[in-house]
């Protein structure tokens, strides 16, 4: 059985257009210097919250709530996420997924067996330029083979990017936007580096984009995609 490392017990902007939940599992295989979670990408439990425990919690809540977001850390690690799943399921709540994209052979039987309704996909940077310190070299291949699952897939979905010096830049963004052209959905991300993973990386570096910037990485991804928006 699943042990989560926490849980949210109301989000109106983690589903869209959904009222939600958010259980967060622990552990990740990238490490991403810029990483808002660092305690559950290090593998730590901030919580300890057993499947049971979260479906005794959601349960007299779902006249509240319409979904529960699966988020971490990386989901796709742990071997319980489609049992979490369907137990889920059994609730009747819809189910979105927070994913890195390292992992299609999961994503594909999640959405073979109708476990998931909307997946969110994160997009470090251009394929091209995986590697460290985000990730293994390798892990494009998985990323590439992720974005083609979800454009196939029917379901909701939308890639993101966080948009952080010096992993992100325009000629970055327009290459992204060029692996996913006829994206229904990409955001892109502000960086917050109120707490990150490594603040070392970034201790003689101003990483972030101001608003005037955001919207000139808006604009270079839009002829590609239906929509683009800032977050």
């Amino acid at each position: 059985m699943m042990i989560l490392a926490g849980l949210q017990a109301t989000s109106l902007i983690d589903y869209p257009g959904r009222v939600s939940s958010v259980a967060f599992i622990s552990g990740c295989n990238f490490r991403c210097p810029y990483c808002h979670n660092p305690a559950l990408a290090m593998g730590h439990y901030p919580e300890r919250i057993s499947e049971k425990d979260l479906l005794a919690f959601l349960l007299p809540r779902r006249k509240l709530i319409d979904a529960l977001v699966v988020s971490g850390g990386e989901p796709t690690l742990h071997p319980g996420l489609a049992q979490l799943c369907r137990s889920i399921r059994n609730l009747g709540l819809a189910i979105k997924l927070d994913t890195n994209g390292s992992r299609p052979e999961v994503l594909e039987d999640l959405i073979r067996d109708q476990l998931v309704d909307y997946i969110a996909m994160d997009i470090k940077t251009a394929l091209e330029r995986y590697g460290p310190p985000i990730a293994d070299p390798l892990a494009c291949r998985g990323v590439a083979r992720s974005i083609r699952i979800l454009m196939d897939s029917g379901l909701d979905y939308e890639f993101r990017t966080t948009c952080v010096r010096p992993f992100v830049d325009e000629p970055v963004v327009a290459s992204i936007a060029a692996t996913i052209q006829g994206a229904r959905q990409y955001v892109l991300q502000t960086f917050r580096s109120v707490t990150v993973l490594n603040p070392e990386h970034f201790k003689d570096a101003n990483p972030g984009f101001d608003p005037a910037e955001m919207e000139r990485l808006r604009q270079t991804a839009l002829p590609f995609v239906d929509r683009c928006s800032v977050r």
